[in-house]
């Protein structure tokens, strides 16, 4: 604790710290540039002058740089002194010489960190007259808009891009007045994260290039917090709409999961939201033909229906919150409620779970992983299957000689005494995985081998650290000195971190993450991390919720006697992705009827005999389950029949709970979302606590609720005058704290964790997520939204698992499918982005170096042609030097590929 002064008043600090963090903590208005919460800082911009005096007799004091000064006990300064406003307004004059003056037509306008320095340090007229240095712009492909001319040299972006992100394609060129930041040529920025350029540079160099289609000013926004849904990371976001489509996705501040980025498919593949190919209106099929019902007609149609079935069966899903989950489950009951995930994923995904509850092993948040010293990553290619994962990892590699940097003093903002003192040295890194990763880079070593081959190695590490795991007989000897390695890297670290996933698609290498996690334990050491990546955004909310898995419910249908007498209602859940399609014809052929629920279309609806609209989570409120088990909401950034009341969509949980009020006679007693929470509570145990994951619809701040709007939006009374010229009512929003309007509260000090925007007086950027923190990169002033479920304080430990399986040795032209994932295009609903649909890699098939010599016609063959799970392919291949004989990798997830082919064994392999 330290004590110092700031403009005459006395201030005490909990811990050390520069002037700049420091004082904006405090609340003080200091400009800057090149500083960075999680960049630290490097003094270049000049722009956060501050001046320090020896005592309180001295007058006259030296001007210091705020950000590049530790903090001591007594210490005084002044931010409001005359020399240092003077010196701070000409550095942004001379920053100001070669900006253009194009803030009206900037897409960066009213959003833009600098605008927001230059009102604070009051500088206002433009004195250089003379002609400015210009540049050439790049296309940096689908998602970023290239302006180099507003550049003003602050360095962000590149430090934020080589040396946080990892990425190499990108850099800084130039010497003197002549400064570029960009490729060496136009192209398609390579980093995944490439999208927080557009929120780390305080100008408008990186915008948008998908908010630029359909542009409006932020002012004219309405927004609320969301979570993203496209992958189980459960990054928290703002999703930004007008005229009912959604114009851009921000990243929401966490501290414990996204921080201040988010990667670029959470940031761009938000557009099949907007998609017009979608279902706005319930639908029935007559003789090959659809009709549109009302939403009355549609519920009398649907009950007939089911009154006329012996057998209602609901399929749930992992992309459908746990709301409308439980809504098909209340309705159908547990019986004849299946959660929708094949039987293999389900077997991983109940293992998961069972290790989170039960091992006593923490399960650490992404800002945690980046402090842990070791990592193994066992199976899974974190940077396409959870990439904000990735880039925890990439963190927590790069911070070595903690002690050292104790010793001498160096404050941990200090980023290049910081790089000096580490020279590039690594914490360790070992991964496991099929093929290359994005990771591999940063890695100790990586071992390349098929799903089991990992799985052995891995209970092997297990065995070597505690001899009582299980032992693996038939190792490669020369994997001995590997084993070795790692295991004296996990050891003798101090905080070693165990990462797996169901990526792989073999559930033995989830038992060995866990084995070698439960060894550690068993070995005395105390800070160790265990850490899955699941499929989908809420698949771990799905198999808490239990119910009968895909696989075991086709069976019981094929085997049961009243098949033309059952009738299916789907949830959100394109069978497509799991199951081949001539499986589908088979199910179809032996129910009577089919009822879908979902917002997209997929090819699942041509089955279908009544299509019922549900809304997305843009449209709706609900609660997800993230894979560390933290429960967070959603919430609804606007009405879809605000603006064309046409269009009939309800939420999942709203069309299943009428549709259950009427087939038993009963009244509708869930009327908003807090209801339906409440019943969840109550009986399903392991979901008591989201009750409390965010306040309750009747939340109030001095009668009012929470705004979705600035308070300068323009055009709300107008919006609708193409529908009518009398102004209609605004929506009422009965599920949630939030109302459609600007009239509510939305200051820092509202006592609430989700906030549908940031603003504060004279700052209007992203940058003002400094006021609504309890000090700067640090929790948010009422704390970071949602709730853990799982504790991880089991005092019993888990057995171990054993390596009960081997898989037959390789013969001629016997071969198994390696699962290959993509950022872009594995995911279900993304696929349907009209920006991400530019980058989707094309269906291929690889084979190794040196399986493809075993074909003598390969020079003139252009595909590989074989079967797999009643499917055929012919596709083009590519050639891997790293994936080993005996596996055919996919990319999995692209239309036509089923994520339950892994791991599948394929014949007729052949080249075409």
């Amino acid at each position: 604790m330290k004590t110092i002064y700031i403009n005459k008043k006395k201030y005490t600090i909990q811990k050390s710290n520069n002037f700049l963090q420091i004082c904006l903590s405090l609340g003080f208005d200091i400009p800057y540039f090149c500083w960075h919460p999680e960049l630290g800082s490097i003094g270049s911009c000049r722009q956060c002058a501050i001046k320090k005096y020896e005592n309180f007799q001295d007058t006259s004091g030296k001007i210091i740089m705020s950000c590049m000064t530790e903090a001591n006990n007594e210490d005084i300064i002044s931010t409001e002194d005359k020399e240092i406003k003077k010196f701070r307004k000409n550095i942004i004059e001379l920053l100001m010489i070669n900006h253009p003056h194009d803030c009206p037509v900037c897409e960066e306008g009213g959003n833009c960190h600098l605008q927001d320095m230059t009102v604070i340090t009051q500088h206002n007229i433009r004195r250089y007259k003379y002609k400015k240095r210009t540049h050439n712009n790049q296309n940096l492909g689908p998602f970023i808009i290239h302006e180099m001319n507003r550049c003003i040299t602050c360095y962000r972006c590149v430090r934020y891009y080589k040396d946080y992100a990892g990425g190499n394609d990108f850099g800084v060129y130039g010497i003197s007045n002549n400064i570029y930041f960009g490729r060496q040529k136009s192209g398609t920025l390579e980093n995944e994260f490439s999208g927080n350029l557009i929120e780390i540079c305080p100008t408008g160099v990186f915008t948008d290039k998908t908010y630029s289609e359909h542009y409006n000013r932020k002012w004219d926004m309405q927004s609320a917090p969301s979570i993203c849904q496209q992958c189980s990371i459960g990054c928290n976001i703002i999703l930004e709409e007008r005229y009912g489509k959604i114009r851009r996705v921000e990243n929401h501040y966490h501290k414990e999961i996204n921080n201040y980025f988010i990667c670029d498919r959470g940031r761009f593949s938000y557009d099949y939201i907007n998609s017009k190919n979608r279902p706005y209106q319930p639908m029935q099929k007559k003789r090959e033909k659809w009709i549109t019902l009302t939403a009355n007609e549609t519920i009398k149609k649907t009950i007939k229906i089911l009154k006329d079935s012996q057998q209602i069966i609901g399929i749930g899903s992992t992309r459908s919150s746990i709301e409308n989950n439980f809504s098909l489950l209340e309705f159908v009951g547990e019986k004849n409620f299946s959660n929708g995930i094949p039987k293999k994923e389900n077997n991983e995904l109940k293992l998961i779970l069972n290790i989170l509850e039960n091992s006593g092993i923490h399960t650490p948040s992404l800002k945690e992983i980046e402090n842990y010293d070791a990592i193994l990553i066992l199976g899974e290619d974190i940077t396409q299957t959870g990439s904000r994962m990735a880039l925890s990892i990439r963190q927590a590699i790069k911070k070595t000689k903690i002690m050292e940097l104790k010793k001498q003093k160096i404050p941990l903002w200090n980023v290049n005494a910081i790089m000096n003192i580490r020279q590039n040295k690594k914490n360790p890194l070992f991964i496991t995985n099929v093929d290359k990763t994005k990771l591999d880079d940063i890695a100790t070593w990586t071992y390349y081998a098929n799903t089991n081959d990992q799985a052995k190695f891995g209970f092997a590490i297990a065995h070597e650290i505690d001899k009582i795991s299980p032992k693996i007989n038939n190792l490669d000897s020369s994997l001995k000195e590997r084993i070795n390695m790692i295991v004296t890297s996990l050891i003798n670290s101090k905080k070693p971190l165990i990462i797996s996933g169901n990526g792989s698609g073999n559930i033995k290498i989830i038992s060995a993450a866990a084995n070698i996690a439960l060894s550690l334990k068993k070995r005395g050491l105390k800070n160790i991390g265990i850490s899955f990546i699941v499929s989908n955004a809420n698949s771990m909310g799905s198999i808490i919720m239990n119910g009968t898995n895909l696989n075991d419910l086709i069976n019981n249908i094929k085997n049961n006697k009243k098949n033309n007498e059952i009738t299916i209602i789907l949830l959100e859940n394109n069978l497509h992705r799991y199951i081949s399609e001539k499986k589908i014809n088979f199910l179809r052929k032996k129910i009577k009827n089919l009822i879908v629920l979902d917002n997209q279309f997929s090819q699942i609806h041509k089955y279908a005999d009544l299509i019922l609209p549900t809304t997305n989570f843009a449209e709706s409120n609900g609660t997800i389950i993230n894979q560390e088990g933290r429960a967070q909401r959603f919430f609804q950034v606007y009405n879809p029949s605000h603006y064309d009341s046409n269009k009939i969509i309800l939420d999942g949980w709203r069309w299943i709970h009428w549709i259950n009020s009427e087939y038993n006679t009963k009244k509708i007693y869930w009327t908003n979302i807090d209801h339906v929470i409440n019943t969840i509570s109550k009986k399903i145990p392991k979901l008591y606590m989201i009750k409390d994951v965010s306040p309750k619809a009747n939340f109030r701040i001095h009668g009012k609720k929470l705004a979705r709007m600035p308070h300068c939006y323009s055009g709300r009374t107008a919006i609708n005058t193409k529908i009518s010229i009398h102004e209609i009512n605004t929506p009422e929003d009965k599920d949630s704290m939030f109302t459609f309007s600007m009239e509510g509260d939305n200051s820092p000090k509202t006592p609430r964790k989700q906030m549908s925007f940031v603003w504060s007086p004279g700052w209007n950027s992203y940058s003002a997520w400094n006021k609504f923190q309890k000090e700067v990169g640090g929790d948010l002033l009422h704390g970071n939204p949602g709730i853990k479920l799982f504790n991880n304080k089991k005092t019993k430990i888990l057995q171990y698992f054993t390596y009960n399986y081997e898989r037959k040795k390789n013969k001629k032209n016997y071969w198994y499918i390696a699962a290959y994932w993509h950022l872009f295009g594995s995911e279900e609903t993304s696929q349907n982005s009209k920006f991400i649909k530019k980058i989707i890699p094309k269906t291929y098939v690889v084979i190794s170096k040196e399986d493809i010599k075993k074909f003598n016609n390969i020079k003139s063959s252009t595909c590989l042609s074989f079967k797999c799970k009643d499917i055929k392919f012919c596709l083009p291949f590519k050639i891997s030097k790293k994936l080993k004989s005996g596996q055919i990798g996919l990319p999995i997830g692209l239309p036509g590929i089923p994520t339950t082919i892994i791991g599948s064994e394929i014949t007729n392999l052949k080249c075409l």
